[in-house]
């Protein structure tokens, strides 16, 4: 034999109204009018046959039966919120290969690692450090978080972010060596992520193509770059996402802001 219950929509105005004191708040967050509650409220009185609210100024306070009644049905709509949420989320156990830019999977994703962890305990991660285009159709890799201009065909992507490069360097050397203008780089080693095309491109900007440039270091990567500008060697070219962490630890300065 089923039981009875009192129906769905009296039941939502009496836990909205319980909870927040007021008829008015509740109407606001279950999107009906003021009218709209307490008709709903009255109707769950009267299958009832008890009295739930007690009028005190402008707010209500529960009744006995009231109080009694709360519990079970807060518990009730949590397992339902928990029940839903649970059956509209991602799958939650695997494995997921990742390809990253080098600097992105050390500086940004690896101290985010934990989080994902606890988030999602398993799904066995594989994260491998490349920007190579030929992982976005590697059989044995999901996804890809790589630099470019987007142009990879026949395959489905979204901008994540933009960049923004900017001179990084140690807080020791700027003391020792202060850059106040970009003339003043001239005096340090430039420290090369790529082939120096970004520091190209960065001085263009900077209306500063006739630098006479020294001393230079090729690294490979912006992560080992940045790790060399860290270190004290010279001066590396940071972005907003990877060096954001380095610069909030104290470990890097950008002498231009």
């Amino acid at each position: 034999m089923a039981k009875r219950l009192p129906p769905l929509n009296p039941l939502r105005a009496f836990e909205a109204t319980a909870r927040h004191a007021s008829l008015t708040k509740a109407a606001a967050e279950l999107n009906v009018t003021h009218g709209a509650v307490s008709h709903q409220i009255k109707a769950l009185e009267q299958s009832l046959g008890v009295k739930l609210f007690e009028r005190a100024g402008q707010r209500v306070k529960l009744t006995p039966h009231g109080a009694e009644l709360l519990p079970a049905v807060s518990t009730a709509f949590d397992g339902i919120a928990a029940a839903t949420q649970r059956m509209t989320r991602p799958a939650s156990t695997g494995a997921l290969s990742v390809s990253c830019v080098p600097a992105l999977l050390l500086l940004w994703m690896i101290p985010r690692l934990g989080s994902f962890t606890s988030q999602y305990p398993d799904i066995r991660l594989t994260l491998i450090p490349s920007n190579d285009a030929k992982d976005v159709r590697a059989p044995h890799i999901d996804i890809c978080v790589h630099y470019g201009d987007g142009s990879w065909a026949d395959c489905w992507m979204r901008k994540w972010s933009g960049l923004e490069l900017f001179p990084v360097v140690s807080p020791t050397l700027i003391n020792n060596r202060p850059i106040r203008t970009v003339r003043d780089l001239a005096d340090h080693v430039f420290l090369h992520g790529d082939d120096g095309r970004e520091w190209h491109t960065w001085l263009a900007a900077a209306d500063a193509l006739d630098l006479e440039r020294g001393r230079r270091h090729h690294l490979g990567d912006a992560r080992m770059a940045s790790e060399a500008a860290v270190h004290g060697h010279g001066v590396a070219l940071g972005d907003t996402v990877t060096a954001s962490g380095l610069l909030a630890r104290g470990l890097l300065v950008a002498p231009f802001g």
